[in-house]
């Protein structure tokens, strides 16, 4: 999603992400801010809320649908374009002060929705809509010399803490089954960590590859960053499509169980 790599040097013919700018969208600047908004990652983020939401209880449609729309705004946009302006990591050209109104409209309106839903849950669900700004701004710009900017960081910011939240706003408490889903989705988003670092390198930071693997029956297969790059995509779109379908079967569980 978001990444310590800033593009020094990187590979023509790589784009800085494997959704960067897809052939559909033509236009430039379509292509830019489908980009920004980092699509198979934002689906991924919001499936750990709908878990969250509905593993457990009677599930508020209305309720589910603000929180969810609350972490598309903060994360898909806000805490997006706030990395984008912080090193330009996607090379999009979408001005600076097009990612500043991204990020202060999609952070401030989410802020609001979360202040909404704290009336109708109750108070404590602003200690969840703090926490979540202070990790956006933190995380994203590197504030406090970086300190926050960690794979374990990331890990409880973009895993466990969206599935504590969706479970909180539409429960107004935390089951013991929700803080194991928590658990899961750190471990889940763990793993995308240690597979997209890798990936984002090769892509933003490599200026080419060098090498060959020689077989035991001496055959020899010369590396590229391509080859290198489609078993870890590869796993990273496999996993980002099973996150989402989980999601919706423990959706379509919670909403119409099938009796």
């Amino acid at each position: 999603m978001t990444g310590q790599e800033r593009p020094e040097v990187a590979h023509s013919d790589l784009g800085p992400a494997y959704y960067a700018r897809p052939r559909l969208l033509d236009r430039p600047a379509l292509g830019d801010w489908w980009t920004l908004l980092h699509p198979p990652y934002t689906a991924w983020h919001l499936s750990y809320v709908v878990i969250g939401a509905c593993l457990v209880g009677a599930v508020d449609v209305g309720r589910l649908l603000a929180t969810l729309l609350a972490f598309f705004l903060a994360v898909g946009i806000g805490a997006h374009a706030l990395d984008e302006l912080h090193g330009r990591p996607l090379r999009t050209t979408i001005p600076d002060w097009g990612l500043l109104t991204a990020a202060a409209v999609g952070l401030g309106v989410a802020t609001l929705l979360g202040v909404i839903g704290a009336i109708r849950v109750g108070p404590w669900l602003a200690v969840f809509i703090a926490i979540g700004v202070l990790l956006a701004l933190s995380y994203n710009l590197e504030l406090f010399g970086g300190r926050l900017h960690t794979d374990v960081v990331f890990a409880i910011a973009w895993g466990a803490f969206p599935v504590l939240t969706g479970c909180y706003a539409q429960h107004a408490s935390l089951s013991v089954a929700a803080c194991f889903a928590a658990l899961f989705a750190y471990f889940l988003s763990s793993t995308q960590r240690t597979l997209s670092t890798p990936a984002r390198a090769l892509r933003r930071r490599t200026s080419r590859v060098e090498g060959v693997i020689v077989a035991a029956d001496g055959s020899a297969t010369e590396l590229s960053a391509r080859s290198i790059l489609a078993p870890i995509e590869g796993a990273l779109r496999t996993l980002s499509w099973a996150v989402v379908a989980l999601a919706t079967a423990v959706a379509l569980a919670a909403i119409h169980p099938w009796k």
